[in-house]
């Protein structure tokens, strides 16, 4: 497994290899890294959203291909994206196909190079500070007046 944090510290990518057993590990580099960035609302969301993808994925991928996992905050949402791709013969397989007289490997395309699912979750917008009591702008010592002072 590879990770590559970014400079900006709101994005992670995380690389390996499409086994089932890895889907466990990514639910919880994704929960615990929604933790740290103090996303804990969307921890549920994200780990069976995350789910869903890489099971998508690794049908996709094959026990031998790879996946890759994005995680980016913006300010007021979260991408996770999963991206499959097939092994690859190497090119001494093909080559030595050609020249045994085999079939042509079939050129890139797409599918060949596997694809990418995404989900994206609104950041919850932390709630606003309740306004202070009029008390508390008055300095020490003065107390609020019950009635307003009326002049004779």
């Amino acid at each position: 497994m590879i990770s590559h944090p970014s400079t900006s510290g709101r994005q992670r990518t995380v690389e390996f290899q499409a086994l089932p057993s890895r889907a466990g590990q990514i639910r919880r580099i994704v929960s615990a890294l929604l933790r740290y960035w103090k996303l804990d609302p969307l921890v549920g969301p994200a780990a069976d959203g995350v789910a869903e993808l890489l099971a998508g994925a690794r049908r996709q991928a094959g026990p031998d291909g790879r996946c890759t996992v994005e995680i980016a905050l913006l300010l007021d949402r979260l991408t996770i994206s999963v991206r499959d791709r097939p092994p690859q013969p190497s090119p001494a397989h093909a080559t030595g196909a050609l020249l045994a007289g085999g079939p042509r490997p079939a050129p890139r395309d797409l599918a060949a190079d596997g694809g990418a699912a995404r989900i994206t979750l609104p950041v919850p917008v932390p709630a606003a500070p309740a306004a202070p009591a009029p008390e508390a702008a008055l300095p020490p010592g003065r107390a609020a007046l019950a009635e307003p002072l009326q002049h004779a």
